[in-house]
């Protein structure tokens, strides 16, 4: 019995990282394109105020 608990607590832990590091990626992903959109938006209000 303490080995399965001890295997269930190891995929537990090693599932919440591996979710983690998947939801780090998107959090990448997702900063990335604003940070596209927004230097877009800043180089066409900068070009248009001139």
């Amino acid at each position: 019995m303490g080995l399965v608990l001890a295997l269930l607590l190891i995929a537990l832990l090693l599932g919440g990282v591996g979710l983690a590091v998947h939801a780090l990626w998107w959090v990448l992903i997702i900063a990335a394109a604003l940070a596209v959109a927004s230097a877009f938006t800043g180089f066409r209000g900068r070009r248009s105020s001139w």
